[in-house]
């Protein structure tokens, strides 16, 4: 998969479906939520066909589990790989969690532990994922509020060492990464310094909720400033990557949206001058 820069997009959200029609914003691409489209027609479909026309689509999926010791969920990837083949995505992606064990879905994004045994689990599959897509995928790093006694690395050594023996790329979320700094104590500067720059696809950015002595990736905020200034530090980092705005709850008018977008954009212009 050649790096595409897509631009600055948003997570197309239902709320949003007819405004996007109505109004053809000035937004580079929309990602959606594979498993809102896995159902056969209805209103979602008739709404992508007609944004799709307009739009780049890239896929997200929250379902995939790649990182359980459950089989991979066949019916799932085969749902998945149709979509997929209707859609035509610029490419599609998932977490680097486990979601469920013994075919039971917790609809949460769990963390793993950071060991060479996960590594070996995870790449195995990722490659069977692949193959069965006939495409390559993109895994995204989740924030986290625990951590295993077992693990023999950090976080980033763990998603990079993935990326490279599964042969993926990576979808890394810049809030998720300043989530799970405040969570953890570490530096999410150092998370950026151990990735490898070949592999980074695409960008999220969101916002979270702060208790002060933890933070939670809640997707219902604005993306605060110091999420902005890790992004312009990935930007400076990284150059030109795919960058989209999450936001899943506490929905607000799209425009408010496309303010946010400006924001990333002007973000990224400015560190790119900087340069």
């Amino acid at each position: 998969m050649e790096k595409k820069f897509l631009g600055f997009g948003l997570g197309l959200r239902t709320d949003h479906f007819q405004y996007v029609i109505d109004h053809r914003p000035d937004v580079d691409w929309f990602e959606i939520v594979s498993e809102n489209f896995m159902v056969s027609g209805g209103k979602p479909h008739y709404f992508l066909d007609l944004i799709k026309e307009q739009y780049p689509i890239v896929m997200h999926g929250v379902s995939m589990s790649i990182g359980t010791t459950d089989p991979l969920n066949w019916h799932y990837l085969k749902e998945l790989k149709k979509l997929a083949n209707k859609v035509q995505p610029q490419w599609l992606s998932d977490h680097l969690c486990w979601t469920g064990l013994n075919g039971v879905n917790s609809h949460d994004l769990l963390p793993l532990p950071y060991t060479n045994e996960t590594i070996k689990h995870i790449s195995e599959r990722v490659e069977q994922v692949q193959d069965f897509l006939g495409r390559q995928i993109l895994l995204e790093n989740v924030s986290s509020y625990l951590s295993y006694n077992v693990s023999e690395m950090s976080e980033w050594e763990f998603l990079s060492l993935i990326a490279k023996q599964a042969d993926c790329k990576i979808l890394l979320d810049i809030n998720n990464i300043y989530v799970s700094a405040r969570n953890h104590g570490f530096d999410p500067l150092d998370y950026l310094k151990g990735m490898d720059k070949a592999r980074i696809q695409q960008f999220h950015l969101a916002g979270h909720s702060d208790f002060g002595d933890y933070v939670i990736d809640t997707h219902d905020h604005d993306v605060i400033d110091p999420v902005w200034n890790l992004f312009g530090e990935a930007w400076e980092r990284f150059g030109p990557i795919s960058t989209m705005i999450e936001r899943d709850d506490n929905i607000p008018p799209f425009e408010d949206l496309e303010k946010e977008l400006t924001i990333a954009r002007e973000t990224a212009a400015t560190r790119m001058s900087s340069h």
